[in-house]
């Protein structure tokens, strides 16, 4: 791992870590104030989403247009300012989407940078330390996040304001690296343009639908979870919620690590064994009503979800390398993702209120992506195509 390399997997771990810890601070002040009605967590990830999906054809552009490590500090800052207005007293709802904000421009960036910080044959290595990176800080910022703000919503809230300061100071630690990819028209058009672009290889078709796939059933699951763990673990505060993601995160870092000697760029066709597993797990997990069953099924979960999302990263900034610029090709994967993510929060939201229960959602969950699986693996080519 070169100085930018680490630079970057450090200043990432800070912003990932702060982004969670203030999902569960937020989930911890709906829990301790009991008076929310059962939408509320689900609108809670559907306005961090919403940034994605509205900011979608200006992010992209705008970390073509710049150096990227510049975005990164800007992104981060907005980050903060989010975190700063929950402290101060606005509604959670209004702060968690100005860090949606700040998550929506940082996101081009550093998936774009990876490219120019590595070359091809590296690019699978440098995608896993990012998302291990990533899912370890999902992990401690779950984890702690959660529990400073069982003791303190103030405590928390400073600690992950500061990280996201650190994680911009971080950056600074980067090569200076000049604009590159970006191109003159609107934005909007050029957002057009690459999903034209993108769209029209069979390949970038369809891991766009696995990676919209994946995201918006890991997204569904962690918002389930708040739900289920109350009524079938007995699990009541942020904190009891959070000790469960831990095994989903350190499954996705296993996943994350052991990926680059199981599934190298030129067999991106296993990824899906992965998502076959993943549907299982999901269908297992719909069925477990005791403690150390549901650790080992997220952990289970989380393995599945790492082998199949890393190789699938690596593979749209390699097609967006080399065609419309990655900035570009990741925002158009954002768009997709973060699209099907927000749709999925709002189906479950919608059957929730309707009476859902947790249990039946996620085993609806884990039908829904073995289905989906079973569609995109019968398209896929036999050999890799552009």
């Amino acid at each position: 791992m070169n100085r930018g390399v680490g630079s970057l997997v450090a200043a990432q771990f800070l912003s990932a870590f702060s982004d969670n810890a203030i999902l569960f601070t937020v989930i911890a002040i709906v829990l301790q104030a009991g008076d929310r009605a059962p939408w509320y967590v689900p609108a809670l990830q559907s306005v961090f989403l919403v940034a994605f999906v509205l900011l979608t054809p200006w992010v992209g552009a705008f970390a073509d247009r710049h150096s990227k490590p510049k975005v990164l500090i800007l992104a981060n800052i907005i980050k903060g300012l989010g975190g700063l207005l929950i402290l101060l007293g606005v509604e959670p709802l209004i702060g968690y989407a100005v860090v949606g904000i700040g998550a929506a421009t940082y996101s081009p960036a550093k998936y774009g940078i990876l490219p120019e910080l590595a070359d091809h044959t590296q690019l699978v290595k440098i995608n896993s330390w990012v998302e291990g990176a990533t899912i370890a800080a999902i992990l401690l910022g779950t984890v702690i996040g959660a529990t400073l703000a069982d003791a303190s919503i103030e405590l928390a809230l400073a600690v992950i304001i500061a990280c996201y300061v650190i994680s911009a100071a971080m950056t600074l630690l980067l090569p200076k690296l000049p604009a590159r990819g970006a191109r003159s028209g609107s934005t909007l058009a050029k957002l057009l343009h690459a999903m034209k672009a993108l769209l029209a290889s069979e390949r970038a078709r369809l891991v766009l639908m696995a990676l919209s796939l994946f995201w918006a059933s890991a997204a569904t699951l962690r918002v389930i979870l708040v739900a289920w763990a109350p009524q079938v673990l007995d699990a009541h505060t942020s904190g009891d919620i959070a000790q469960l993601t831990l095994f989903l995160a350190v499954g996705i870092i296993i996943g994350s690590g052991i990926v680059p000697r199981l599934i190298p760029l030129e067999h991106i066709r296993r990824a899906r064994h992965a998502a076959y597993a993943l549907s299982l797990f999901f269908l297992i997990l719909a069925g477990v009503d005791s403690l150390w069953p549901a650790r080992a099924t997220l952990l289970a979960i989380g393995i599945a979800g790492g082998l199949f999302v890393v190789p699938l990263n690596a593979a749209i900034q390699q097609i967006g390398h080399h065609t419309i610029g990655s900035g570009g090709a990741v925002a158009v994967q954002n768009f997709f993702q973060n699209a099907a993510m927000l749709g999925s929060m709002g189906i479950y939201a919608l059957a929730s209120a309707r009476g859902m229960g947790p249990v039946t959602a996620i085993f609806a969950l884990g039908v829904v992506v073995l289905v989906l699986t079973v569609l995109v693996s019968l398209r896929l080519p036999r050999q890799p195509a552009a």
